[in-house]
């Protein structure tokens, strides 16, 4: 058979191809449907939990991640971060004289209350400031390396966590001063502040992911902070209200707060406090844990 014949019914071998491809070409694509109702959620759901887990495999990356923004915070400082804790010793003792003569009371009695509402407040207002960036200061790692996005609300629990321990010497140089000993109750607070830190790490991951698409928060939660300064019982004791000492109770930084504070002082808190400091946390929770889910996706195109 020549060049250029062919047998007859026969397509050659280049038209062959180019019908093939045309007609993948032209066909519509195939769409699967899934018929499982909330599938899609299911599928979330799974997404964020593997999320969390092998964020918690990778807990040695974010205690390197917190020391680093520690040591770049305070790069070229004598000190370092023991200037916090020499801010804190001058606040608290400025403050312990001050207060304890404008409300009358015991000074050997008030500054461990002071130095403890301090100490404790200090690390809540700097956790809440830090869970509002979380995300946006990650922008940058967040971008260029695939990593779990619980990491970052980790990063930001450990370095406070770090910032906490440097400020604790305080605490224990003034129950040393006064002999204000809590004796065994202050066991309680261990199971305490374990809650702190899930606390903490639900609410950088809801504040971290409202902030990050809504620019406007980060200047609200810094206002309202401000003012549970005052309102939460940490420069004047819960008696001083007498009998409305019960409205407290609706004051979740206070309750949050007096659950650790309270058997560091060598006191039990209330059953109504320790309810309500445990329901704040369940809802805290709840709400970060279904807010994660739905838009642990989106998140760095929020950034």
């Amino acid at each position: 058979m020549g060049r250029g014949r062919r047998v007859a019914g026969e397509e050659p071998i280049g038209y062959r191809h180019r019908t093939m491809d045309n007609a993948a070409i032209m066909s519509p694509p195939q769409t699967i449907f899934e018929t499982q109702a909330g599938a899609d959620r299911r599928e979330r759901m799974r997404s964020a939990m593997d999320d969390l887990l092998t964020a918690g495999t990778m807990w040695r990356l974010s205690w390197t991640l917190a020391l680093l923004d520690i040591k770049l915070r305070y790069r070229g400082s004598i000190l370092g971060p023991f200037w916090l804790t020499l801010s804190s010793a001058l606040t608290i003792g400025m403050m312990g004289v001050l207060y304890s003569y404008l409300f009358h009371m015991d000074v050997s009695h008030y500054f461990p209350f002071l130095a403890l509402s301090i100490v404790l407040w200090n690390f809540m207002l700097q956790m809440v400031n830090d869970a509002t960036a979380c995300f946006i200061s990650a922008e940058a790692m967040i971008r260029s390396v695939r990593l779990p996005m619980m990491l970052h609300p980790m990063r930001a629990v450990l370095r406070n966590l770090l910032i906490l321990a440097h400020n604790a010497v305080v605490i224990i140089i003034v129950d040393l001063a006064m002999n204000a000993w809590p004796g065994w109750i202050g066991i309680l607070a261990i199971p305490a502040f374990l809650l702190w830190l899930v606390v903490s790490l639900a609410m950088s991951l809801l504040l971290g992911a409202l902030c990050a698409r809504f620019r406007d928060i980060p200047p609200i939660v810094a206002s309202l902070m401000q003012l549970a300064f005052f309102v939460s019982a940490i420069i004047w004791e819960p008696s001083q209200l007498g009998q409305h000492e019960w409205m407290l109770v609706f004051n979740p930084v206070f309750t949050l707060l007096e659950i650790i504070r309270a058997p560091l002082l060598g006191e039990l808190p209330s059953l109504l406090v320790t309810f309500s400091a445990l329901a704040y946390s369940a809802i805290i929770i709840f709400l970060a844990s279904m807010l994660f889910v739905r838009v642990r996706g989106r998140i760095p195109f929020w950034v």
